[in-house]
């Protein structure tokens, strides 16, 4: 779908100076901003090569198979039929409310219909640091790729892609015609309301399904259906629930357990699932498990496979257990020796710790950067802290450890909002290309840039980043 440019011609300050003016607002700007966004505007969507789009278009269905073989082997575990340790480890430090939902027969082949990784940009092409399957930035990037095709600049997905497979998505968890969706933001996930009412409107102007924005307490149980009660008073019934918060809060959030019955009883088709083992970071390190080689392959096919393990980055899990004198830690080595004990990492040397520390999920410190430490960033001091936190928390929080990757350097133009010139930042860059499960194949709906300047180990969005859609070109990277 295209949209006409209703400001052709403009040089690229005048673009930047057209997104930064025209871009609906969708995050709150901190007091004392200079502009009307709180990052860097560039005057163009990010450039991709062709072959990094078209790897990276490829990539979700790698992904979906993923989801699929992990939720299996979790399964698999909890009855008996594939190592215990899978189950215990994705469902370590969960309540047992929130175990038993993962295992019930209603959802128990449910998988997320909403994927999105992080990307870093190497020298070699991309290493996915993550998963989320309740990703913010939907809006947020549709809202940027239509604001740029407003002036004449065409973004991955095309001015609509976010909406239009948002739309084809809650389509196929209803298997039906125009359904109407009742996307449910928690007070916690409160800084994603504005982007997702865009998104719901969007949605709407598309006209193929409805999409109604409300808070948990605004849903209406019937024996018969799920309801939402609107501004106006009238109640629309629900074909789906989009859940827009996080399991750890699950406790906080009215009518959850309304909302849980009314998905169980098949009154309404909630998505994600509620299965936190498929949000545990941790699942990286049980994809990497020697032990576990040949069940992943066999469950992924050998293709997809090879192509997960040369973008996943090695991960361990952080285990204060003891293990035996004479085993070690597969693969991780401290200053060239094999780890059999977690202090021996502590007195590596910053050029020595090329990790990131980071909790697996199922907590607040899970999600939005907020819990990840580079470990190359920290003194002696906070790096021993902080292994020693990781250890600590084992039995509540559990940690992991990640291989860290450098990302490649770029050169991105962007508006300097003090010179109203363009400059241009040296910077790296993570990707977030945002997959909508159809049927059994995903669909790339948009993706969305941040490049943060190339001094920081850490990429997310800040003051001092640049954040686009992105585009197809030649000179891409």
């Amino acid at each position: 779908m295209s949209c006409t440019s209703v400001a052709p011609g403009l040089d690229a300050v005048g673009k930047a100076r057209y997104v930064t003016d025209h871009l609906p607002s969708l995050w709150r700007v901190p007091d004392g901003a200079e502009a009307g966004v709180a990052w860097r505007v560039t005057p163009e969507p990010f450039p991709l090569a062709p072959k990094t789009a078209a790897a990276i278009e490829t990539l979700g269905n790698d992904l979906l198979a993923f989801y699929r073989a992990l939720n299996s082997l979790y399964l698999r575990s909890a009855r008996g039929t594939a190592p215990a340790f899978i189950a215990e480890e994705l469902d370590r430090g969960k309540p047992e409310q929130i175990v038993k939902l993962a295992r019930q027969n209603r959802f128990k082949q449910e998988v997320p219909r909403v994927i999105r990784p992080d990307l870093i940009l190497t020298d070699d092409g991309y290493v996915a640091s993550e998963l989320d399957s309740v990703p913010g930035g939907m809006g947020f990037t549709g809202a940027l790729a239509r604001t740029y095709c407003e002036i004449g600049s065409d973004s991955v997905g095309g001015p609509d892609g976010m909406a239009q497979r948002f739309a084809e998505m809650i389509a196929s968890v209803a298997g039906a015609e125009h359904p109407t969706v009742g996307i449910v933001v928690s007070q916690e996930s409160n800084d994603y309301r504005n982007e997702l009412i865009w998104l719901a409107d969007r949605v709407n102007a598309l006209g193929t399904a409805e999409a109604i924005v409300c808070w948990p307490q605004d849903v209406v149980f019937t024996e018969e259906a799920l309801f939402v009660r609107q501004e106006d008073g009238r109640e629309a019934k629900l074909d789906v629930l989009y859940r827009n918060f996080e399991l750890f809060d699950l406790l906080n959030v009215p009518k959850q357990e309304l909302m849980l019955y009314a998905a169980r009883h098949n009154r309404v088709k909630m998505s994600p699932p509620p299965k936190a083992h498929m949000e545990e970071k941790s699942s990286f390190a049980l994809f990497h498990h020697p032990g576990l080689r040949a069940l992943w392959r066999a469950e992924l096919g050998e293709h997809v496979d090879e192509r997960l393990l040369g973008i996943f980055p090695r991960t361990w899990i952080v285990d204060p257990r003891p293990i035996p004198p004479q085993a070690a830690v597969v693969d991780l080595t401290a200053a060239g020796i094999p780890v059999h004990d977690w202090s021996q990492l502590e007195d590596l040397g910053k050029s020595e710790r090329d990790y990131v520390l980071k909790p697996s999920g199922f907590s607040e410190l899970a999600w939005g950067s907020r819990g990840v430490k580079v470990a190359n960033d920290l003194t002696k001091d906070a790096w021993r802290d902080a292994i020693q936190e990781a250890l600590g928390s084992f039995d509540r929080t559990p940690y992991i450890l990640q291989r860290f990757h450098k990302g490649r350097r770029v050169r991105v133009p962007f508006l300097s909002n003090s010179t109203g010139e363009i400059k241009e930042m040296d910077g790296r860059v993570r990707l977030c290309p945002y997959y909508f499960v159809v049927g059994d194949e995903t669909r790339l709906g948009g993706i969305l840039a941040t490049v943060a300047p190339a001094d920081k180990r850490l990429i997310h969005g800040m003051s001092d980043a640049i954040m686009a859609s992105c585009r197809i070109a030649d000179d891409g990277f």
